[in-house]
């Protein structure tokens, strides 16, 4: 899906490099700010950035696509992202995760019709005595069963 971005949202990217002195040195800062301020990173930010750096677009989605708390989708109000490294997968994480894509009726990547919640995965979200972990935004919720589920979405009700 492709956006026009607005002369308002371009002085937004521009400001923003700026602050950083259009250092191409700081490119992940730079589009970790970005991104908080669009909630996301599509093409045609990242051409914006890219101009505002005078670095190639090619760099930047190399960046984006290369670390996984980048994204070029647009996200819910309410991110649910789910680790599925080892000590979350070997101890359920997979049935939480069908349980979640069950209670929201959309798959991983998706997002609800309402734009309330996403749901992504990690490989590891470094809480593993907590396993399985799921965060919603930045809350941690930790050693999940599918019948939790429900109560951590009645949280964003």
């Amino acid at each position: 899906m492709k956006i026009e971005l607005k002369d308002s949202q371009l002085r937004q990217i521009k400001d923003i490099c700026d602050s950083f002195n259009n250092d191409p040195g700081e490119l992940i800062t730079i589009l970790h700010r970005t991104q908080s301020v669009f909630g996301y990173l599509p093409e045609e930010v990242q051409r914006a950035v890219a101009h505002n750096l005078g670095i190639p677009v090619t760099r930047v989605y190399g960046v984006v696509s290369f670390y996984s708390f980048f994204t070029m989708t647009p996200k819910g109000k309410y991110p649910i992202s789910l680790c599925l490294g080892t000590a979350c997968y070997v101890r359920g994480a997979e049935d939480v995760l069908d349980e979640f894509k069950k209670q929201l009726g959309i798959e991983v990547g998706g997002v609800t019709p309402d734009g309330k919640f996403s749901l992504d995965c990690l490989r590891c979200v470094g809480a593993c005595g907590l396993a399985p972990v799921v965060m919603v935004g930045d809350k941690v919720y930790g050693r999940l069963s599918p019948s939790m589920v429900k109560e951590v979405l009645a949280d964003y009700e």
